[in-house]
């Protein structure tokens, strides 16, 4: 788990030096980190979503050229997008990773952040049975964004 950590560290890093676009080869990338390609794919993949603030461009052959650009949207509109994405339902690791990109894209406070982890923990809602659970953490969620947005 630490290597897909590490990939995205770096790919935020190149992103801020490149102030919000970055193109990079899938296969260079994967040599860097001794890793196979489709590791890199997964780290995009989930941690560089639409939903996260980015536009992702891929284009195949030559090793693969992926070009991603961080895309600046305000906090309403950003929260607004996450909500939308959320669905019906949603498991606690879902809720962990959208949280922890609110807090990354400065939509939510560190603070925040903790605060509606604590609520929609497992811990808080265990009382409850799946499927029900996930149902009640979606609502709860979206409810807690909708009320952040100023």
């Amino acid at each position: 788990m630490r290597i897909t950590k590490d990939i995205e560290e770096f790919i935020k890093n190149m992103l801020v030096q490149g102030d919000g676009e970055l193109e990079i080869k899938r296969n260079e990338l994967a040599s860097q980190f001794n890793c196979v390609p489709s590791q890199i794919n997964y780290v995009i993949s989930t941690r560089f979503t639409n939903e996260c603030g980015y536009l992702v461009e891929s284009r195949r052959g030559g090793g693969g050229y992926i070009k991603i650009t961080k895309v600046n949207v305000g906090k309403g509109n950003y929260l607004m997008h996450t909500i939308n994405s959320i669905g019906d339902m949603i498991s606690w690791q879902t809720t962990v990773a959208i949280v922890g990109n609110c807090v990354d894209y400065g939509a939510i406070t560190h603070r925040e952040a903790k605060i509606i982890l604590a609520v929609l923990s497992d811990n808080s809602l265990g009382v409850i049975e799946r499927p029900h659970r996930d149902i009640l953490r979606a609502k709860l969620l979206k409810n807690m964004l909708v009320n952040s947005v100023d």
